[in-house]
């Protein structure tokens, strides 16, 4: 009796051992296991504040202020074909003996073109196709140009004779100088504002690294 009773107080102990060490080893596996689960929040929060400021410097590179430096030769660019253009036209329209009127829109239209020309023409370098890359000029010039060219043209109809000078009139020279700086100075700050928004000569940008 005494040995029975002996072994099972021993089996009752082992019995109360057992289950403390299996209470033990379950608050452990508890415990590894919600040290794991915040380890996964954590590392996922870390991710997430990650991912949201690459987003915020992804959104701040292309919708924050383009440098006055950028816009500058963007309209300089510009400011080159409308000149070309603006020239042409009107020692063809003078060699024609055309009136000022069609003199002008020819000039005009040369200017879109010169326009459009140059920057067609870097960018079918960059191994972009016709189509597309029609497109990006056109995205790209267009309300640069059509500012350029409304201060350029309405600067030589309002000055007095200027419409009327001819090729070989210093007159017709200065006054086209002057209009030129003037659409150069007007049309800077608003392609500094479209290229900070992504828009104007910003979409040519990646054909030219």
């Amino acid at each position: 009796m005494e040995h029975e009773t002996h072994t099972a107080h021993q089996h009752e102990g082992q019995g109360r051992e057992g289950h403390v060490a299996h209470h033990a080893d379950h608050a452990t596996h508890d415990a590894h296991a919600s040290h794991a689960d915040r380890t996964s929040h954590k590392d996922h929060a870390d991710h997430t504040a990650h991912a949201g400021h690459g987003h915020q410097d992804h959104a701040h590179h292309h919708g924050g202020g383009a440098s006055w430096s950028m816009a500058a030769k963007a309209t300089l660019h510009c400011l080159t074909g409308c000149a070309i253009g603006e020239v042409l036209g009107m020692v063809i329209g003078t060699a024609l003996g055309w009136g000022n009127a069609p003199t002008m829109i020819l000039a005009i239209v040369l200017a879109f073109f010169f326009g459009y020309s140059l920057t067609l023409w870097g960018v079918l370098k960059a191994g972009v196709e016709l189509r597309a890359a029609v497109k990006v000029a056109l995205a790209a010039d267009t309300i640069s140009i059509a500012v350029m060219e409304l201060i350029d043209n309405g600067v030589i109809a309002l000055w007095p004779g200027a419409m009327d000078a001819h090729l070989d009139d210093a007159k017709f020279w200065w006054v086209l100088a002057i209009a030129l700086v003037a659409a150069f100075i007007i049309t800077t700050p608003v392609n500094k504002w479209m290229i900070g928004r992504g828009k104007g000569h910003a979409v040519v940008h990646q054909y030219h690294h």
